[in-house]
């Protein structure tokens, strides 16, 4: 068995490009637009996954846009995402300084949780060993949920 990519569907898809692209810093590796079906099928990787997914079509992330507006719930029914960082403190302040909630701090610089423009929970954990407490970040109260 191997894993290829987990799907979620979106309400704006230049909002959602911006959070996990400018945000996360992922790459699309791949788009397909279906006039008869009307939608958009956009696919994303992490930087550091990116040859593999060009070439093994996996591990990706793939968005979902239909062209006619539809209402999306239950993003926390999902669960979440996963992406590990190099520098958790960093990828936070860059999410924050764009405008995104930061629902759970990076209190023990180790993990963190934000949602995306649709309220899919993404869970951000440091690589390696935990970083040393930081302000803002150890004392912030958690905001929502995740």
């Amino acid at each position: 068995m191997e894993y290829l990519h987990t799907m979620i569907r979106v309400s704006d898809l230049e909002e959602t490009m911006r959070f996990f692209c400018d945000g996360l810093g992922m790459v699309e590796t791949g788009r397909y637009d279906n006039e008869k079906g009307r939608f958009t099928l956009v696919f994303l990787a992490a930087p550091g996954d990116v040859e593999r997914a060009r070439t093994a079509k996996a591990p990706l992330l793939e968005l979902t846009y239909n062209w006619d507006p539809e209402e999306y719930s239950g993003g926390r029914n999902f669960g979440h995402l996963a992406y590990r960082v190099d520098d958790i403190y960093s990828v936070c302040e860059h999410l924050q300084s764009m405008g995104v909630t930061i629902n759970r701090p990076p209190r023990d610089g180790h993990m963190a949780f934000v949602k995306t423009p649709d309220g899919i929970s993404i869970e951000l954990l440091q690589r390696g060993e935990n970083l040393p407490p930081k302000e803002p970040w150890a004392s912030m109260n958690n905001t929502g949920t995740w």
